[in-house]
């Protein structure tokens, strides 16, 4: 295995050692799972950017409502009176 020196700042070290797994994971074992995690394997399909296009318009036409707005039509006054504490 080919070995590589790496520089840090010690607060980057300090946030690698806070997401170790466990105390004995190595750097190359938690940066190759940070490398992983960072991959998406479900890329969205067709469908779901349509649709996330579509909101995008809805969103800068105006047509939109708030949380409020939909929990008073559902009667939910629960959780309206939750929204405003």
């Amino acid at each position: 295995m080919a070995m590589t020196t790496v520089q840090l700042r010690t607060e980057t070290k300090k946030k690698l050692d806070a997401l170790k797994l466990h105390p004995r994971e190595t750097y190359d074992e938690l940066i190759g799972r940070l490398a992983d995690s960072a991959y998406d394997d479900e890329p969205l399909s067709e469908e779901e950017l349509r649709d996330i296009r579509e909101s995008e318009n809805d969103i800068k036409a105006g047509r939109v409502r708030s949380l409020r707005e939909i929990m008073r039509d559902l009667g939910d006054d629960k959780a309206i009176r939750s929204l405003v504490e």
